[in-house]
């Protein structure tokens, strides 16, 4: 499974499991669990990056509607799996 390393706010480095990636209207999303384990921590990324700046910057989503329409599209996606968000 790929990994994916952030670095926060606050200058920690973040490390999360890509489960999924879909693109909804121009923008890529990012599945993510903290762990491999099935009680896993599950977010939601967005790609807020540049078209063309050549690296992606992931922001975890954090509006209500969108991480609601987000994740319905995820849980479609992955019908096996028991997502809460």
């Amino acid at each position: 499974m790929e990994k994916i390393r952030l670095e926060a706010d606050n200058g920690q480095n973040l490390e999360f499991y890509v489960e999924e990636q879909i693109r909804i209207g121009g923008c890529d999303y990012l599945l993510v669990s903290d762990s491999q384990k099935e009680e896993a921590e599950a977010y939601i990324l967005k790609d807020t990056s540049e078209k063309d700046s050549g690296m992606a910057h992931y922001e975890f989503v954090e509006d209500d509607e969108e991480l609601e329409a987000v994740s319905k599209v995820f849980e479609q996606t992955l019908e096996d799996a028991d997502l809460e968000f």
